[in-house]
């Protein structure tokens, strides 16, 4: 995943053992909302809208666009596996390479079309040949066969699991192709799901605006949210006290600070989540200083694990590997540790170190990321005391991948949560061999390495305990004898929501979405 670039510019803004954790049920405010009120607001630090094609979108809108448009297949946190959506039901050969899915009846886009296989099949091969934004999660598909109206076949090059990649974040939804190239003004959608644009104030606070489509296969039966608006407000105090007035639903992410304030506060509701995001130091083996591998596993071993976990208070947890907890190929009881002496020994017989000769490293980091300066600014002092000099640069998002992908620095952080949910979003696409550079920031070169990622689709169907230790091994080649990288902690999401909105969960695979239509306004 690429991903969301927007939102990971300035977030600690996409593992369970749970769908979410219990929100705090607590008293209520009074607001519009509690008095009937059928609009959901959601509050967030970014521009909701960089790319409004379903094909190529990469970024923010997901939060939008999830709520617009569908899938064959949605992740469930629950059985943690893919679950129906457009699709009621599929079935794979036993050589993983030919899928059928039947369709779900009764759908109608927005544009007033019937949802049917033919349809499925020309958004999926439009996105295909657009081969732009996540596009490749369709990468295994070679023919796709309309069998009737309600079925469709995927003739895949090779085994992989395509329910899961046909639930993926982006790139996924099934849309009206006849309507498609009019969506860019943001005046129209051609998407399936519960909700319709309305209206799209871009750069403005008030900047996207959903209603209720009328014609939803799901109907509007009982108390739902008929309509969704999206408010830009940067500033975390100023979307906090919002919340306080009523003046919006939901802010997806807060500070420790405020999230502790949050839980105290009356007439509002938390969810602490642990996702499926994980932040990441990569280090340049091609190049510099970091492509001596002593210097690597020295900063591996500088880290203070422990504190730094300590320091999110709670917004972070320990990581275990490369793959969060809760997604296969996810490797227990690999929890790194701090060893400064190992770290001095390794630098000095690089020649650096105390008493050696000096050595800089330079690092990219996101700009306005609290917890990724928190960490910069631990690292700093650490290698200081070795005789290291650290030299950061805080960049927004789209200029730190620019310097990025032409290896212009020794270490790249940022953060990575997968495209659908799977552990091979990490392998595929961050450590695996790319000429040119697109996300694989360690520039690594590994032909074994390689052809260990290339089985890992065909194994997750075909042998699900083989791709576990496939994973497993390529865990231990790359962090421990390749050392090209540091996962110093997951991500652990902290909401908080009006006391009036019910059924909220989170689903980790779909980072800082609120599927709105499964939302109760309750009195």
């Amino acid at each position: 995943m690429r991903r969301r670039l927007a939102a990971i510019a300035l977030a600690a803004v996409l593992s369970v053992a749970a769908c979410s954790a219990p929100a705090d049920e607590v008293g209520m405010i009074p607001t519009s909302a509690a008095k009937g009120e059928s609009a959901f607001v959601y509050a967030q630090h970014l521009d909701v809208i960089t790319d409004w094609d379903p094909a190529t979108s990469y970024s923010n809108e997901v939060k939008v666009l999830q709520n617009v448009y569908e899938t064959l297949t949605i992740w469930d946190p629950v059985n943690k596996k893919a679950g129906p959506r457009l699709a009621t039901s599929w079935k794979a050969t036993s050589d993983g390479r030919t899928w059928t899915f039947n369709l779900r009846q009764g759908v109608r886009f927005h544009s007033g079309r019937e949802l049917d296989a033919t349809a499925v099949k020309q958004a999926i091969e439009r996105t295909m040949k657009l081969g732009q934004g996540a596009s490749y999660v369709w990468d295994a598909v070679e023919t796709i066969r309309v069998n009737d109206p309600h079925s469709i076949t995927f003739g895949l090059k090779y085994a992989a699991p395509l329910d899961l990649a046909a639930s993926a974040a982006y790139a996924a939804y099934i849309y009206d192709t006849s309507v498609v190239e009019k969506v860019r003004d943001g005046k129209t959608d051609a998407g399936s799901g519960p909700y319709t644009i309305a209206n799209w104030d871009k750069g403005g606070e008030h900047q996207v605006t959903l209603k209720a489509f009328d014609g939803y296969w799901g109907g509007w039966d009982g108390p739902h949210y008929r309509s969704i608006r999206y408010r830009v407000v940067p500033e975390p105090e100023r979307r906090w006290e919002l919340l306080q007035n009523g003046q919006v639903s939901f802010v997806d992410r807060l500070s420790p600070r405020l999230f502790a304030e949050a839980r105290r506060t009356p007439g509002v509701r938390v969810a602490a989540t642990p996702s499926f995001q994980t932040a990441m130091l990569l280090f340049n083996t091609r190049e510099g200083p970091m492509r001596d591998p002593r210097v690597r596993k020295a900063v591996q071993r500088v880290i203070d694990y422990p504190r730094v976990i300590a320091s999110l208070r709670g917004a972070g947890t320990a990581t275990s590997g490369i793959v969060p907890a809760g997604l296969p190929g996810h490797v227990r009881n690999r929890v790194p540790r701090q060893h400064l002496e190992q770290a001095r020994l390794l630098l000095q017989n690089a020649g650096h170190g105390p008493g050696g000769r000096p050595l800089t490293l330079t690092l990219t980091y996101a700009d306005g990321d609290a917890d990724q300066q928190m960490l910069v600014s631990m690292l700093t002092a650490a290698l200081k005391e070795l005789n290291v000099t650290l030299d950061a640069d805080a960049m927004p998002w789209l200029e730190q991948w620019d310097r990025g992908k032409k290896g212009d620095q020794d270490i790249f952080f940022m953060y990575w949560w997968p495209d659908y949910a799977d552990g091979y979003s990490w392998l595929g696409n961050v450590f695996r061999s790319k000429d040119p550079v697109v996300f694989n920031l360690t520039y690594l070169k590994d032909q074994v390495a390689d052809n260990q990622i290339d089985q890992l689709p065909i194994l997750s169907v075909t042998d699900r305990s083989a791709a576990e230790e496939t994973v497993a091994d390529l865990t231990e080649r790359l962090l421990d004898q390749r050392t090209v990288a540091v996962f110093p902690w997951v991500v652990r999401y902290q909401r908080a929501y009006l006391g009036t909105v019910a059924g909220y969960d989170d689903n980790p695979a779909y980072p800082d979405v609120v599927f709105v239509y499964d939302l109760r306004p309750a009195a």
